[in-house]
């Protein structure tokens, strides 16, 4: 939770009865005192789960939830989502390009919960609309897909809408009273560190007869590069951003290694393992560890050395500090952070906005991931500011666009040969 979020929510709790006292919906004058509109992009797991979240989270705080749409890419999976959410099923909509239906319906609210690859264009679509937006993690594939979140959240920005992005961590007490500390100096000055995911392999989806090319890559999206950014950015996307926050800034470059031997080919293009050393500058580099090979060590989590200290995950061992606890309504960062979407929605104040923030860590992760591909060095201004390197338009194949315009051609599921050849899926050669 950064400071704009602490001086925004100042006391240490909130009570359901102060909801009344607030500036409802800045940026839309037509909504009832205590209900608010929200539609859903993206009806799988996280989607419910997303869903479910938002409607705790508004009932903690006194509001009522009308669910005014709901999009997927697949009829049977929209239609069966709400017919166990009991919604009507005039506010679903299905196919690739459903989330126009969304945009153009009445609410106030969009949750977007759809594989990666898509989540710039329909952010940007949300944006464009006037939508407040929740925004999963993570936000894109590719440099081009991360600066166009970072655009897209600077319009939010000069509309006043709030974006609030799916790093559950930002917003869980443990974290926030440990990055408290360490910002209040508890560890010295933050000298190197390690960050992990490290797991078996998660689900798959099986083609089947008469599948096309753009429906099996959507149903099996985690296992597909093109499609989630590889397990780097899927998962450890998370690990990354707790570094830059503890960091205060991003890294430089990136310098790593992973491989692909354990997955079957048919089954995805993923690397089973990342290596990657973050170099901070002044020195400093974190390493960044992940993997996906069942039967293994598993370790998910984050440690820092500091001049004097250390922590291990939230604990923290260093000097004695005094800290401004930020108190949370839910123990459940998955909870917490749709509370804060909705304070800052029906607040006072500058609107939060974590577009920047989680378009940059995506950005690392995208990073980490290149330099892992092709053996190279990969610097931040390759992906940010430096038009003439070759990884700066790098994009990845197919895109959503190409999703809307009809089938697509399978992605390339030959293993990346570092320091032979250049990046999976590359569209901008």
């Amino acid at each position: 939770m950064n400071l704009k979020r602490r001086e925004f929510v100042k006391t240490a709790t909130i009570s359901t009865a102060s909801i009344a006292g607030f500036n409802l919906l800045k940026a839309s004058s037509s909504t009832n005192t205590n209900k608010i509109k929200v539609a859903l992009i993206g009806c799988g797991g996280r989607g419910a789960g997303a869903l479910s979240n938002f409607k705790e989270a508004a009932q903690l705080l006194g509001i009522q939830v009308d669910v005014v749409a709901l999009a997927d890419a697949f009829k049977e999976k929209v239609v069966n989502f709400a017919a166990k959410q009991k919604i009507a099923k005039n506010k679903c909509h299905f196919g690739y390009d459903a989330y126009h239906k969304v945009v153009n319906s009445n609410a106030e609210v969009v949750l977007l919960a759809t594989p990666p690859n898509f989540r710039p264009i329909h952010f940007d679509a949300c944006i464009q609309a006037g939508k407040h937006c929740f925004i999963e993690k993570p936000v894109a594939v590719d440099p081009p897909g991360a600066r166009a979140i970072i655009a897209s959240g600077e319009l939010a920005k000069k509309k006043g809408l709030t974006v609030v992005a799916g790093t559950q961590r930002r917003f869980q007490q443990n974290y926030m009273d440990m990055a408290a500390k360490v910002h209040a100096g508890a560890i010295g000055e933050i000298v190197g560190g390690v960050i992990s995911w490290n797991m078996g392999v998660l689900w798959k989806a099986s083609r089947l007869p008469n599948m096309s090319n753009a429906d099996f890559l959507t149903k099996n999206w985690l296992n597909f590069r093109e499609m989630s950014g590889d397990h780097i950015c899927e998962q450890h996307v998370h690990q990354i951003d707790v570094a830059n926050w503890l960091m205060g800034r991003m890294p430089t470059a990136f310098v790593g290694f992973g491989e692909c031997s354990r997955r079957e080919v048919a089954d995805g293009n993923q690397f089973d393992f990342f290596s990657v050393d973050f170099d901070y500058g002044k020195g400093i580099h974190i390493h960044s560890q992940c993997r996906q090979i069942a039967k293994c060590f598993n370790r998910v989590g984050e440690s820092f050395r500091g001049t004097q200290g250390y922590t291990l995950g939230t604990k923290v061992i260093g000097n004695e500090v005094s800290f401004a606890p930020n108190k949370v309504m839910h123990s459940s960062g998955l909870i917490q952070e749709h509370v804060d979407l909705l304070q800052s929605i029906f607040g006072n104040g500058e609107p939060l906005n974590d577009a920047r923030r989680i378009a940059e860590s995506t950005l690392c992760a995208i990073g980490a991931r290149m330099s892992a591909y092709t053996g190279e060095m990969i610097r931040m201004t390759d992906l940010t500011r430096n038009e003439k390197s070759p990884h700066f338009n790098f994009s990845m194949a197919p895109a959503a666009i190409d999703f809307e315009r009809g089938e697509v051609a399978m992605p390339d599921l030959e293993s990346s040969k570092p320091g032979r050849s250049s990046h999976w899926g590359d569209r901008s050669a």
